[in-house]
């Protein structure tokens, strides 16, 4: 299995993931072959990448943290939320939320040691979505590495999933900012507002969504909090979400690898991020995650195929080279961490 841009597929390739809408319903099922329309659909739905089935990786199997079914589960229970909130109610169904953030936190706990991969296949209708679950697990991950309890890991999880739930909630027309609060209508102020009405969600997981855009030089929104000022849990949401957004071009700029992204971010401690959060971020996520397709310094062309937990720079890539038709080719492996002389170029998705 790979993962490649959309405008690299071919007619008669074979979707190697399940495509999922808002819902959780499966839009395309792993295995089917792509047709013209098919791929059509798929780019006017906004999907970047997909996942495909290939002969020569059927045998990699992109490790994550949690579980398809709960990832599922977490994306449905987080849509119907949204709707909840979309049609003028208050409350949240805190319940499902809980039940889909321990199962969460639960899986986390027992793949605590495997690298962040986050090459969901995106659609403008599930972008939300995806997203929100994403930030909650990397969040987690890193709560983890910070040392947090399972008390304030939940907190954690509640505010990082719900973290832009404000965005979906109407503008009041009269709502005014005072002194230092900034807009009122901004989704930040909007999110909080709803989260602390919510006796089943905790007074910090809604600042979590309040402040996840503060900086820790003071230039953040919505209060322009200092560092000393900001919790360490919107500090740990803050890069979190701003990783996301990088890898799924939700900011409107060009979508990043996530290299890149990791890149951006280092350049950014203690400007925007702390350099704490940072740090074990930046040691819990793949910079190329299996299935990537790169070129290396050796001018030889291969597939990541694993990964060195500690060593997120060094993957294991399958390379491979054709001699005169597609289906002539020699495979070999190469361990990063042990190849020291040679070194990713580019990444060909």
């Amino acid at each position: 299995m790979i993962y490649t841009a959309i405008d690299q597929v071919q007619q008669g390739d074979y979707l190697g993931r399940n495509i999922y809408a808002s819902d959780g319903r499966i839009l395309l099922h792993e295995g089917v072959q792509l047709t013209i329309g098919l791929l059509s659909k798929l780019r006017h739905m906004g999907v970047h990448a997909i996942y495909l089935k290939d002969d020569r990786f059927n045998d990699i199997e992109v490790e994550e943290v949690i579980s398809e079914k709960t990832k599922r589960k977490a994306i449905t229970t987080l849509s119907e939320s949204y709707q909840y909130v979309q049609n003028g109610h208050q409350q949240l169904n805190g319940k499902a939320i809980t039940t889909t953030i321990k199962s969460i936190i639960d899986e986390i706990f027992e793949n605590q040691d495997l690298l962040i991969t986050l090459t969901d296949i995106r659609t403008e209708d599930n972008e939300l979505f995806v997203h929100s679950v994403n930030v909650c697990i990397m969040s987690v991950i890193i709560g983890l590495k910070v040392g947090l309890d399972r008390t304030k890991l939940q907190e954690l999880a509640i505010g990082a999933l719900l973290h832009d739930i404000g965005k979906v909630i109407d503008n009041d027309s009269t709502a005014k900012g005072n002194d230092g609060q900034g807009d009122l209508n901004d989704h930040t102020w909007k999110g909080f507002n709803l989260l602390r009405k919510n006796k089943e969600i905790s007074t910090l997981s809604a600042h979590i969504a309040l402040t996840h855009h503060e900086h820790v030089d003071g230039s953040g929104s919505p209060r322009q909090l200092g560092d000393k000022d900001i919790h360490v849990l919107s500090k740990i949401v803050a890069v979190t979400n701003h990783y996301d957004n990088l890898i799924s071009s939700e900011t409107g700029a060009r979508r990043l690898h996530p290299y890149e992204a990791c890149e951006e971010i280092m350049g950014l401690t203690n400007i925007r991020f702390s350099h704490p959060v940072v740090w074990r971020f930046l040691r819990a996520v793949a910079f190329y995650p299996t299935g990537s397709q790169v070129k290396l310094s050796t001018g030889e062309t291969g597939v990541v195929v694993g990964q060195h937990t500690g060593l997120p720079q060094r993957p294991i890539v399958r390379t491979y080279k054709i001699h005169g038709s597609a289906d002539d080719y020699e495979i070999k492996e190469l361990d990063l961490a042990k190849a020291t002389t040679v070194f990713i170029t580019e990444v060909v998705t």
